[in-house]
């Protein structure tokens, strides 16, 4: 059974900003993978993953990201599941 996001979806606005970090050749591999998971979200009601969301969280930690790698970053972590209580 696939789990379904908060209700969020990916703005246009951060799938651009992903797409631009998928592009560029010294965005790191946390930058990319919280960017692949940003634009896979932007057209279907999959969530971001603990390894997609782990990533998200160290680009939104490294002073030398990009903002365009924060605002994907932002966006795949928006898009993690809810705890269930």
């Amino acid at each position: 059974m696939a789990v379904k996001a908060k209700g969020e979806s990916t703005s246009s606005k951060a799938a651009a900003a992903a797409a631009k970090v998928l592009k560029d050749p010294k965005a790191s591999k946390d930058a990319k993978t919280a960017a692949a998971s940003t634009l896979t979200q932007s057209k279907s009601s999959e969530v971001t993953s603990a390894k997609a969301a782990s990533a998200a969280a160290k680009v939104l930690k490294d002073p030398k990201a990009s903002k365009e790698a924060k605002t994907a970053a932002a966006s795949a972590l928006t898009q993690r599941p809810g705890k269930k209580k």
